[in-house]
């Protein structure tokens, strides 16, 4: 859209399958793209996230001996989204914003929405302190859903706990917690197993332009490599299904079950050559990486070291803002990008016209509550503006996400996951060849916005 100088671009449309930066980042700069695969490079239908559920309730049922009556309890999509915090001790899932303040309308035990005074009650306010967040810390006691595998997960910890409630049954959170994120852990083997050539394309996405982009980017002399936690069978069903049984011709270096985040914190992990012949790992020293072999484990460290990839030149993509690219940030000076699957689903919706309405309303009562709150004469006037917001609060988030709104913000503040998301990925997007859209001569800028202290200047000042 040509926007002529100093005008507003008010109906201006975000590009759903566009690239966003929060740092700057020349594309002219970059001679290798690192890749994770589990949705990264694949990107699961929500059957994938029924067989998760499906495979981990039943678990519970024969091997944890928890009661039959919970194997009618279905997977419900659309529950729960990724960036939520989970009290591991008192049953509690919630969203904060990036100050660790609580969304009282987005706080459930089990599938029941919470009061407000309940939840202040627990937590002596609406605050929740650093040590309860900080994974590893003494104190720590919720988990954060990073990635989207986390979520049929969340959704089996709370359909049990309201079975429980509901039920009468006594238990302890806690314990229900890790009994399932044990049951998820232990039938990785199964999922693996499950997908297969004949039934890969009801559990995976296939999008026709990957291959053009990986094209595009071999044809230009980048280097490729992939590090995954996945095993190599998995990750070879889902490539041979996505870009043909030679997929490894695009990738100079391959990486499975490289356990991170370790892979980017510890330093004596040995490479090991995986042979896919046997199955197996090969037990011979490892000095240099080749191209068409597959290697197991590892570190980050002796990849640079054996490869020269280091620094600004290598842009690496994950879906795991902790797992894949934290480390990579802070410590290494890679360039990282962040690939959320629900983004392109949220601009839809920040995109349309209810939406939009909605959200100029509240910003108009804002504004009115703003300029007349000191008024002692209009006191009933703000009560009944604040009424009005409130009210427009509820359909904005609704229309993201009925129990816990967007991904991405609170009501005025962006959620914690988006902190996270600013400070460890220099871009992101819905998915990696959406940076078809642009050249490999590409500059991402980050947008300038206000601070609150600093006043809006338009091109006609």
């Amino acid at each position: 859209m040509k926007l002529q100088r100093g005008t507003t671009p008010r109906a201006v449309q975000v590009d759903p399958h566009g690239v966003f930066a929060n740092s700057e980042l020349d594309l002219n700069e970059i001679e290798v793209y690192g890749f994770d695969y589990d949705y990264t490079l694949a990107v699961y239908t929500v059957e994938f996230h029924y067989l998760i559920y499906d495979l981990g309730r039943d678990w519970l049922i024969n091997k944890f001996k928890y009661p039959k009556a919970i194997g009618e309890l279905e997977y419900q999509p659309g529950f729960a989204i990724r960036g939520l915090h989970y009290d591991i001790k008192e049953g509690i899932l919630m969203k904060i914003d990036l100050f660790h303040q609580i969304q009282f309308e987005s706080v459930y035990r089990g599938l029941t929405p919470m009061k407000r005074e309940d939840v202040e009650r627990v937590y002596n306010g609406c605050y929740i302190p650093q040590n309860m967040i900080r994974p590893g810390g003494e104190s720590s006691r919720t988990k954060q859903l990073n990635d989207l595998f986390s979520v049929p997960e969340i959704c089996l910890i709370s359909n049990v706990t309201e079975y429980f409630i509901k039920n009468n049954v006594p238990f302890n959170p806690e314990i229900l917690f890790y009994d399932v994120q044990n049951a998820v852990a232990s039938i990785h083997p199964i999922i693996h197993n499950t997908l297969n050539d004949s039934n890969i394309g009801t559990y995976l996405e296939k999008y026709s332009q990957l291959e053009g982009f990986l094209q595009r980017l071999k044809a230009n002399g980048k280097g490729m490599f992939i590090v995954t936690n996945s095993p190599f069978k998995f990750l070879d069903v889902g490539m041979r299904y996505m870009l043909g049984a030679d997929w490894q011709q695009f990738f100079d270096v391959v990486i499975v079950q490289a356990r991170k985040p370790k892979f980017f914190t510890e330093h004596l992990r040995p490479f090991r050559i995986y042979d896919k012949e046997t199955k197996s790992q090969l037990w011979e020293h490892v000095t240099s990486l080749e191209k068409g072999k597959v290697y197991v484990e590892g570190t980050v460290d002796q990849l640079q070291k054996m490869t020269g990839w280091v620094g600004h030149s290598v842009l690496y993509f994950g879906d795991q803002i902790y797992n894949d690219l934290a480390d990579l940030t802070l410590n290494y000076g890679w360039r990282t990008g962040a690939i959320l699957c629900e983004l392109a689903h949220e601009i839809k919706i920040s995109n349309s016209d209810d939406y939009r309405q909605t959200v100029g309303s509240m910003q108009t009562l804002q504004y009115l509550i703003e300029q007349t709150q000191d008024d002692d004469s209009r006191k009933g006037d703000v009560e009944q503006l604040l009424m009005e917001r409130d009210a427009l609060r509820k359909k904005s988030k609704s229309l993201f996400n009925p129990n816990f709104g967007s991904v991405f913000r609170t009501h005025h503040n962006p959620t914690y996951f988006s902190r996270r998301l600013f400070r460890y990925s220099d871009i992101y997007t819905s998915h990696v060849t959406n940076l078809m859209n642009y050249s490999l001569r590409h500059v991402y800028y980050p947008r300038r916005g206000l601070l609150p202290h600093e006043l809006y200047m338009s091109s006609q000042n």
